[in-house]
């Protein structure tokens, strides 16, 4: 049976706390590439977090900035030129009960676009075509109200930005239709066994990202679910938790 929140319904990240590898394994990899996230797996993670951007030809790679390093837009190029990770590579590499966390990265090119051709649009058919586990977070709303029109069945999270009050993300989260609320740990107080405690009953499980070593016991005590962390060898081989998804 998959584990349940207090309010019934099932949980995304199943058996918690889990690890979430932020663009892979973090340090001593480039982010974003199939090396780092096969080193996450091989770490022992069960959870991994890719950056996913349209390219012009309607391909979603793996890249966090809207530029390539000499200048050139992901979101005018066609992919072949980028050089970067087809994220449905990505989804066809990694073992199938390795859960992905996809962050739609929406461009501003997504403003002109359709609807249906928009970076999020793009994310619900790469979900709708793979059978694996999925969360589809953003920092853009309304890519999430995208995702769950075009698949209703996807999980969604809302992320928020650095600092940004969870009395305010949380409710966000809730009447969005979220599953997840995903805030940067400099957003949690220093007592969050209250906002985590109304996340978990008004039936979101919620996940930090970017915490140092030292704030992780603190997080972890206060019942957050998901740790998105940047050094993943080391977490893992000094026992960290890194439970493989319920099923």
């Amino acid at each position: 049976m998959a584990a349940k929140l207090l309010d019934g319904s099932v949980k995304v990240f199943g058996d918690t706390p889990v690890l979430c590898g932020h663009r892979g394994s973090g340090r001593g990899h480039e982010e974003n590439t199939l090396p780092s996230f096969e080193a996450a797996v091989a770490a022992g993670l069960r959870w991994v977090e890719v950056d996913a951007r349209a390219t012009a030809d309607g391909v979603l790679v793996a890249r966090h900035d809207p530029d390539l390093e000499d200048g050139r837009s992901v979101a005018a190029l066609p992919a072949a030129e980028t050089g970067l990770m087809r994220v449905d590579d990505l989804f066809e590499a990694l073992p199938e009960e390795v859960a992905i966390n996809v962050e739609v990265k929406s461009a501003l090119e997504d403003a002109l676009r359709p609807r249906e051709d928009t970076t999020a649009a793009l994310v619900a058919s790469l979900v709708a075509r793979h059978s694996r586990h999925v969360l589809v977070t953003s920092f853009d709303p309304a890519a999430l109200l995208i995702v769950r029109e075009l698949r209703p069945s996807a999980a969604v999270g809302l992320l928020t930005w650095i600092r940004f009050p969870l009395r305010k993300a949380i409710p966000a989260a809730r009447h969005l239709g979220a599953d997840v609320v995903a805030a940067h740990v400099e957003s949690f107080p220093p007592e969050a066994a209250t906002p985590v405690r109304v996340a978990h009953e008004a039936g979101l499980e919620v996940a930090a990202w970017c915490p140092v070593p030292e704030e992780r016991d603190a997080l972890l005590e206060a019942g957050v679910d998901c740790l998105v962390i940047d050094d993943v060898t080391a977490s893992a081989a000094a026992g960290e938790p890194a439970r493989q998804r319920s099923a």
